[in-house]
């Protein structure tokens, strides 16, 4: 496991160039930053100033090398390399409130935005204007777009929302792409159709005293679909790590954890994710004949903390940045703040071999299962 150090402002998001030489970054402010590799560090090679707030999200095409980015100032922007130097293409979004996540879909030919206008944006190219032009989807969301994945056949888009729900939109366009096959997830394709709708949570009926009410778990943080596009799991602001197994009749299963909140999750087998969030540290679960089970906490350094008498300041400094009291804390784990999202580094959703976190503290950390598998006793990616 390595870890790169960018300075002391948040990372609020990152991205990777297909062979991993180089990784654009936002401060947390409206710059995107590009490094590219120099031997063990990175040198700063371009730094783009398009937005004028906050980049939210960053998204980088493996095969056409555009890069894709989003911003609290309602504003999506395709980043294309000519002649050495990144020009921007305006998309036009027609949304009046931020722009909070993009992603190309695997065929790279359109990508979406999620919105603070309760909305999702499917974006493609129109060659006659040349321009890139967007389709809304907008019913049932009833709240801001917090993260999307794309399913592997290119068409079906899962995103998660504020108003505690995950969801699977069909994102057919017929000027685009050739009718899709039915699938687990519903039968009717046609642009912006809800295919699926699940409740984090769960909408469990919880008895308080005489009276009865929706249990209302919390809202989704992150999504994502597995290699196959069978599975699809979200992480929830509950704590909650669940998964829908649309090859077993769409089976639940939630895992309501003891640690404090995940931010992200990640397939890295067809049967294992990685999750992260408030504690700093990645964590490996299974799926496995419907049931859900923590395995491992992935950063396995340990570091002694001070056996004399720690002040009232010490240990609430510990228990508002790490989520811990210091006279229990044994962990002093890589990351010293918030991990704010997971990248895949080495190989795919089929079998993930190393995989990047970045956080709050401006570092990002590359891990590699195999030798986190000889650091870990009884750990095994499969």
């Amino acid at each position: 496991m390595s870890v790169h150090p960018f300075g002391s402002e948040p990372i609020s998001c990152h991205a990777w160039n297909k062979d991993r030489s180089q990784v654009a970054i936002s401060p947390n402010n409206h710059e995107v930053v590009i490094y590219k590799k120099r031997g063990s560090g990175w040198e700063k090679t371009d730094t783009l100033t398009e937005h004028t707030q906050r980049v939210t999200s960053i998204d980088w095409a493996p095969e056409s090398n555009r890069l894709l980015t989003c911003g609290a100032d309602r504003n999506a922007y395709v980043w294309t390399l000519v002649d050495g130097v990144w020009k921007p293409t305006l998309v036009i979004l027609r949304i009046n409130r931020a722009a909070t996540v993009c992603k190309w879909s695997p065929l790279e030919n359109k990508f979406a935005v999620g919105s603070g206008a309760r909305l999702i944006a499917i974006c493609f190219f129109e060659k006659d204007h040349d321009w890139w032009v967007s389709k809304h989807i907008k019913k049932p969301i009833r709240s801001t777009i917090t993260s999307i994945d794309w399913h592997p056949d290119n068409c079906l888009i899962l995103c998660g929302s504020s108003d505690f729900k995950a969801r699977v939109f069909s994102t057919y366009v017929k000027e685009l792409e050739s009718k899709p096959k039915e699938c687990c997830w519903g039968k009717k394709k046609s642009f912006g159709n809800l295919m699926a709708e699940f409740s984090n949570g769960g909408g469990n009926e919880v008895k308080d005293g005489p009276a009865m009410k929706k249990s209302l778990g919390g809202w989704v943080h992150d999504v994502s679909f597995s290699a196959s596009g069978l599975k699809l799991a979200w992480v929830g602001h509950d704590s909650s790590l669940s998964v829908i197994d649309g090859g077993n009749g769409l089976q639940v299963a939630t895992e309501k954890t003891k640690f404090l909140p995940f931010t992200t999750v990640l397939w890295v087998t067809e049967n294992q994710l990685v999750v992260a969030g408030h504690d700093c540290c990645p964590m490996l679960f299974s799926h496995d004949g419907g049931k859900l089970t923590f395995l491992h906490q992935l950063d396995a350094s340990k570091e002694s903390e001070s056996t004399g008498k720690v002040s009232a300041m010490k240990r609430f400094q510990d228990l508002d940045k790490k989520g811990r009291d210091a006279d229990s804390a044994q962990f002093s784990y890589k990351h010293k703040n918030t991990i704010t999202q997971l990248a895949i580094v080495g190989g795919d959703k089929n079998r993930v071999t190393q995989f990047s976190t970045s956080g709050v503290d401006g570092n990002i950390c590359v891990w590699d299962f195999k030798t986190l598998e000889s650091q870990i006793a009884g750990l095994r990616i499969c």
